[in-house]
């Protein structure tokens, strides 16, 4: 084995493509020869991240109980959180909060997981962080708030639970600077009209 004739475990690469693949044994080998668990080593991050990418459940509790930083930050996504959230994988963000993710935490390309799940339109992972304590008016990424990138990509059942759950409608912020212009560049009309029926105005007060 590559490992016992002096391969280095420590570099973490192999380590994050064996979380990605799916490969427990795998994962087990470099973990037991001493592999950097937190080491950044993709696009993903780490190997926690790449786990939850992979969607491998098992190896992201296997990662956890083996040290991996819940909240490391780093890779394209931020944090593991919010990879989970971007894939609408339920089981992983519950275990992901259980084992101490901050459901707020800020970074990576939609500032937060709650702002990922809005963008990918998935409601019942929407639903999921707002029970778990995700603030629906958090600020940051590049749709500045939730809202904003549900409205943008048209997910007429996020924005109207987003409304429900305290919005504001008009908060400022993002690429397209509210929701309702955000809407309007993504042209999504019946997203348009519910903005304006719930109190969308062009210039924001």
């Amino acid at each position: 084995m590559l490992l016992n004739r002096g391969a280095d475990a420590g570099y973490g690469r192999a380590l994050y493509s064996a979380a990605f693949q799916g490969s427990y044994s795998a994962t087990m080998i470099l973990l037991d020869n001493s592999a950097d668990i937190n080491i950044e080593a993709g696009w993903y991050g780490n190997a926690l991240q790449a786990a939850v990418a992979g969607r491998n459940e098992a190896i992201v509790k296997l990662l956890l109980d083996k040290g991996a930083h819940v909240n490391a930050r780093g890779g394209e996504y931020g944090n593991a959180l919010q990879v989970a959230a971007c894939w609408g994988t339920e089981a992983i963000i519950n275990l992901l909060l259980d084992r101490g993710a901050h459901v707020n935490a800020q970074g990576g390309e939609y500032g937060n997981a709650l702002q990922a799940a809005a963008y990918q339109g998935y409601k019942a992972v929407v639903k999921l962080l707002l029970d778990r304590g995700a603030h629906v008016n958090a600020q940051g990424g590049e749709y500045g708030n939730a809202l904003q990138a549900a409205a943008y990509k048209g997910h007429e059942a996020v924005v109207k639970l987003l409304l429900d759950k305290g919005a504001i409608v008009n908060a400022k912020g993002g690429e397209y600077g509210n929701a309702l212009q955000a809407a309007v560049d993504g042209g999504n009309e019946v997203v348009i009209d519910l903005l304006i029926e719930r109190g969308a105005v062009e210039e924001p007060i």
